[in-house]
């Protein structure tokens, strides 16, 4: 696989497991349930491939009760080869209830943008090679994301569209724009073990994907003996297409912490040097004093 096609994954980059942390997808992901939600995750593609991306992802969320508001950012750097790809966002979202069952969230986010590359990491033949290296300099540039989200206790249907202002450029920016519709349903009873399906469509210029996850979330039973504790561990199964299937598994460490392990396989011409994808998560709640009726557990 040649480097402009590793540089191709630049222009979308995105972690395997966002069903665990939907607002990495998207701003209007607004978690009601927590005053704050912190994660980190780092992820490596196509182990095995000289170059292939690395990706680091932080985020933080705070949800004010009051105003109904949600204030948050994320940070997502991903290195191909000798070039990397920065991306600071700041984030607005604002739920409104509907009626007693749904709820509509929308959010904004500001994209500050940035590559650059390292010359160490070069492999030159020749001066000529050196001096047309030297010439390259960091690139900078402003974008926005926008989503809608109708939420109830067990379902999530939204629509986001990433780099907005690509969709009018007329030179390409440093990242496309990207427009996803998802659906997501888990079961929220009191049974010891929940399903969890989802949908999500994507689209980037003329490619179109589809991928689907289903995922089990087990509970235990207290030592008191009334009911079960909440979600303990989970277990999912995705296919993306083409040709890409993964498995993911999370656990609690504590009442607030999770952490979670993803690993997908492309079965395309990549599988030829490639042992797969890695993926580690780690994400810190923040409860809130008291619970809204339509909260995901």
């Amino acid at each position: 696989m040649g480097l402009s096609s590793l540089l191709a994954a630049q222009s979308n980059i995105r972690l395997s497991n966002y069903w665990g942390n939907m607002y990495f997808l998207t701003p209007a992901a607004i978690y009601d349930k927590y005053a704050a939600v912190f994660s980190v995750a780092v992820k490596k593609q196509w182990v095995g491939i000289e170059g292939s991306p690395a990706t680091l992802f932080a985020s933080g969320t705070m949800f004010n009760e009051a105003s109904n508001t949600q204030l948050g950012f994320q940070f997502v750097q991903d290195k191909v080869g000798y070039t990397s790809v920065s991306n600071l966002q700041l984030s607005y979202g604002f739920s409104l209830q509907l009626d007693y069952i749904w709820q509509l969230h929308l959010g904004l986010g500001g994209n500050y943008q940035y590559m650059n590359y390292d010359p160490s990491l070069m492999i030159l033949e020749n001066d000529a090679d050196a001096f047309a290296y030297s010439q390259l300099k960091g690139k900078s540039t402003f974008d926005a994301d926008f989503g809608i989200e109708f939420a109830t206790k067990s379902m999530k249907l939204g629509a986001v569209s990433q780099n907005l202002f690509d969709a009018f450029a007329i030179d390409k920016r440093l990242q496309s724009n990207t427009n996803l519709f998802y659906v997501r349903y888990r079961e929220m009873n009191q049974s010891p073990v929940n399903i969890g399906t989802g949908l999500c469509a994507i689209q980037i210029g003329n490619i179109y994907q589809l991928e689907f996850n289903t995922s089990a979330y087990f509970k235990f039973e207290q030592k008191t003996g009334y009911g079960y504790e909440p979600q303990l561990l989970d277990v999912g199964l995705f296919y993306r297409t083409a040709s890409e299937v993964g498995l993911n598994f999370g656990f609690n460490i504590s009442k607030e912490l999770h952490v979670s392990y993803t690993y997908d396989y492309h079965f395309g011409s990549i599988r030829l040097g490639s042992s797969g994808t890695n993926e580690i998560m780690l994400t810190y709640h923040i409860p809130t004093k008291c619970r809204c009726h339509n909260m995901w557990y």
